[in-house]
């Protein structure tokens, strides 16, 4: 394109984000500037608030799915956040975000190729725009505005382990899912992880106090990355407050999934221990890790714990209230035969190091109060506080190692101090 910058050439967030989306290089991408002769253009994104601080890729050519990617789900974010959405959308449904002179990413595709082929919203357009799927459409690059799927994304510094994620709409500004997306080792397992989930929780719906889940639309590879789309939430869906009490009805719901409370188990012998041990002998790092779950299980294998599913990052930014009941979101981390109370340890261990920039070792007392505080209601005595601390803190790091040996690098808030606390607690 004359004249104009291809933004995949840059080493920050627009950079990374790009990169992932219209990875292929048939993809004729540029900020200002007309299209290569021979290229259709098939998309624009508005940048905001500028390249050199791009957060946000808002789409153009609707003037109501601009206005939704700017209002939708407002209530979950931030007063300042929200008040600049509010705004912005507002103009966009008169159709003057087009005309306001912010940066345009133009997405461009060689004349007669189908588009689904290089574009990922034109591949979810075949799969989730009206008409249904099935439904004969036009080939090559025509698009109608209404049955066209619009995808907004957030922008963010690179991150081996942050995945691109995308709202998506439909030409009326309707709301018709997000699509995460896996683009290495390591959140190819975590968009795989949450899409399984997913399909498992589907068989819980109607259970009394779970918490409300998206539905899994569609899995996919595309261009060697793994997509997972869920249904869009909720649109009343409102944040729960960062202050807000765990709560425990629903944290038993998810570990029970309507099925009666689970005799307790020693943790030697049990599956959870088991997959410690085979978890830390291939993990990086692993001289360390091994020593640790044998540390573990000499300190806590005669205490008897009730063992069940988790969340995996029950944290309030995960969570919101519809209707009276709780939804969350975010299924990556789930998984069956943990210690029941490893998502309260968990909502304490992320409300201190993420909100509050705490060092792992004050993190790890905010974990023992809030089991101090809220253990009773999920049956753990002291003994079993003291295995669901030790045991949550082994799984936390072996995470941190799983990650870092998939691609996505050490968590330098975790890694080495998590594991420096574990030996020290374990010891002796």
């Amino acid at each position: 394109m004359t004249g104009s910058v291809d933004p995949r050439a840059r080493g920050d967030g627009l950079g990374w984000v790009t990169r992932a989306l219209f990875g292929d290089p048939r993809v004729a991408l540029a900020v200002r500037g007309h299209p290569p002769a021979g290229h259709t253009v098939m998309a624009r994104y508005a940048v905001l608030p500028s390249v050199a601080r791009a957060r946000f890729l808002l789409p153009l050519g609707s003037p109501r799915a601009t206005a939704a990617a700017l209002l939708a789900y407002n209530a979950l974010r931030p007063a300042k956040v929200r008040a600049v959405r509010a705004a912005l959308g507002a103009a966009a449904r008169t159709g003057v975000v087009d005309r306001v002179p912010f940066p345009v990413l133009t997405v461009a595709v060689p004349t007669g190729l189908d588009a689904a082929e290089l574009l990922l919203a034109d591949r979810l357009t075949a799969l989730l725009g009206d008409p249904p799927l099935g439904t004969a459409r036009p080939a090559g690059p025509a698009r109608c505005p209404r049955s066209a799927i619009y995808a907004a994304c957030g922008v963010r510094p690179p991150d081996p382990n942050h995945k691109p994620t995308l709202q998506l709409f439909d030409g009326t500004g309707r709301p018709r899912g997000y699509a995460k997306i896996g683009w290495n080792g390591a959140t190819r397992l975590l968009v795989t992880a949450e899409a399984a989930a997913l399909r498992e929780l589907s068989g819980v719906a109607g259970v009394a106090g779970h918490p409300g889940a998206p539905r899994l639309l569609t899995e996919l590879t595309w261009a060697g990355q793994a997509v997972a789309v869920t249904e869009p939430l909720p649109a009343r869906v409102r944040a729960v407050p960062a202050g807000a009490p765990p709560d425990l009805a629903a944290l038993l719901a998810v570990a029970r999934r309507g099925r009666p409370p689970a005799a307790p188990r020693p943790l030697a012998g049990s599956p959870f221990l088991a997959r410690l041990a085979v978890q830390a002998q291939g993990a990086a790092g692993g001289s360390r890790a091994v020593p640790a779950v044998a540390a573990l299980a000499r300190r806590h294998g005669d205490v008897a714990v009730e063992f069940g599913h988790w969340h995996g990052d029950w944290v309030p930014w995960n969570l919101g209230r519809h209707g009276g009941g709780l939804v969350a979101w975010d299924w990556e981390h789930s998984g069956a035969d943990v210690p029941v109370g490893f998502d309260l340890a968990h909502d304490a261990f992320q409300r201190a190091v993420v909100l509050r920039a705490a060092p792992v070792a004050a993190a790890v007392v905010e974990v023992e109060a809030a089991l101090a505080r809220h253990g009773d209601g999920l049956g753990l005595d002291a003994r079993r506080r003291g295995l669901v601390t030790d045991a949550y803190l082994v799984e936390m790091w072996l995470r941190t190692a799983r990650l870092a040996g998939a691609g996505a690098g050490w968590n330098r808030k975790l890694h080495p101090a998590l594991l420096d606390v574990v030996e020290e607690r374990l010891r002796g």
